[in-house]
């Protein structure tokens, strides 16, 4: 018997919460966004989405359009709407501790179950400790006036940003943790159209779905900081670092993925969820396992005050009234995420130390500038370097990757530039005069 198509709501609508609830309904389910902000709501209704996506606006439009997609902030609402609720809230690093924060997640969950009196699923997307499904299975199941009627199951996310409506249409996987047969039938409902391209599904556990993300984001982090170690390594050789990734790379074992030298990791993901695993892993008892994450950890950080490092030394040591022009806030490309972004950590570094730092993004600058009002900022990356000291490569937007270094050559005081990205030809740009330096090279 084939399962009707379920009606869904979305709970929260940041960058996860908006791109499902408009992919969902783009694959032409009904859909309802729900988010406490209203000002956030009124501007999803009015058909802008609130941050840097590429695709998504059309899309948006595409799924207002349609019908198929209304956003509210109420939850009783929601509660009579849906058949499956994803819970797609923030779960950040607390204030004082490397644990997630689960406030967000628990007052959506806690809002939500009061209004759940017939049969539906509430789906975890959010990353969370292992052991919140069975604790949030207990609150809902205690709170909502159809009880043990209302199961749990877990959906974990895997959107990079910048691609994130490709990830979230064409994903390489979806993982289900779940608790009965119901709950993986509502969940193959629900992802129909995409199960049907042929994309695989791994059913599991609740608790093995938990940690899957911060697993995967676990190993990616470590990749990234080991051909960073590596750089450490080549800078005190005189080694190349790049020569020597490229050789890695040619190892099936080991693949070229992410072993990409340079300034590190950053944004709302990796650095607090390894932190928040490491956490919750000594909660168990199992801390000494993933003990090397705090190393990790710590290589990345390192990436940072080794970018400065290198401004000091092409500026002989002194920092003070030294003209920068920082190419990057973001802590990516194709997005305007600065959450831990290695760009903005540098170039506040930089303007403690006394340098006159201009930060150039296409996209990041407004947030960046509410963050941090006491550096300047521009969109335009050859005004900004005019009469720079030195130039710094933060975030390798292919606009900044495509400079002329003639042309940036022409405006600058002095022709030196760091590359933090590994993003440019070191051979074109000290033809054109200038002196070049990167993480981990020569």
């Amino acid at each position: 018997m084939t399962t009707p198509a379920p009606r869904i709501t979305v709970i929260g609508t940041g960058y996860l919460g908006a791109t499902h609830a408009i992919c969902m309904a783009v694959l032409g389910f009904e859909v309802l966004g729900v988010d406490v902000d209203p000002a956030k709501v009124e501007r999803l209704r009015s058909g802008e989405v609130p941050f840097f996506e590429p695709g998504l606006p059309e899309l948006l439009a595409k799924a207002l359009d349609s019908g198929r997609l209304r956003f509210t902030t109420s939850p009783e609402e929601a509660g009579e709407f849906g058949d499956i609720h994803f819970i797609c809230v923030g779960t950040p690093q607390q204030r004082d501790s490397y644990a997630a924060d689960m406030t967000y997640v628990d007052s959506a969950v806690g809002a939500l179950a009061p209004h759940l009196r017939r049969r539906a699923l509430v789906v975890g997307k959010s990353t969370v400790p292992v052991g919140t499904a069975a604790r949030l299975t207990e609150l809902v199941q205690r709170t909502a006036p159809a009880g043990t009627e209302v199961e749990l199951a877990w959906n974990p996310e895997f959107l990079r940003e910048g691609f994130a409506v490709e990830d979230t249409l064409r994903p390489d996987r979806l993982v289900f943790g779940t608790a009965s047969e119901w709950a993986e039938e509502q969940l193959r409902a629900a992802f129909a159209p995409v199960i049907a391209q042929g994309t695989p599904v791994v059913v599991t556990d609740l608790p093995t779905a938990e940690l899957v993300k911060v697993a995967a984001n676990s190993f990616l982090a470590t990749k990234i900081s080991y051909i960073n170690a590596m750089a450490e390594v080549c800078e005190a050789t005189g080694a190349d670092v790049t020569g020597l990734a490229t050789a890695l790379a040619y190892d099936d074992r080991i693949g070229g993925r992410f072993l990409k030298p340079g300034l590190g990791f950053g944004g709302g993901c990796l650095p607090k969820d390894i932190r928040a695993f490491s956490h919750r892993a000594e909660e168990l008892g199992v801390g000494q396992a993933v003990a090397f994450l705090r190393e990790v950890d710590g290589i990345n950080q390192r990436r940072r005050a080794r970018t400065v490092d290198l401004v000091r030394e092409l500026t002989g040591g002194e920092l003070a009234g030294v003209r920068v022009t920082a190419l990057g806030a973001a802590f990516k490309p194709d997005s305007d995420d600065i959450r831990d972004a290695p760009a903005l950590d540098v170039a506040r570094t930089l303007h403690r130390a006394g340098a006159q730092v201009t930060v150039v993004d296409p996209a990041a600058t407004g947030n960046a500038r509410r963050a941090f009002p006491e550096l300047a900022y521009s969109t335009d990356a050859i005004p900004a370097a005019t009469g720079a000291d030195v130039v710094l490569l933060l975030t390798e937007w292919s606009q900044f990757r495509e400079i002329d270094p003639y042309a940036m050559g022409s405006v600058v005081a002095r022709r030196r530039i760091v590359d933090g990205r590994h993003a440019l030809d070191p051979v074109q740009w000290r033809a054109a005069g200038w002196e070049y330096r990167a993480l981990g090279r020569p």
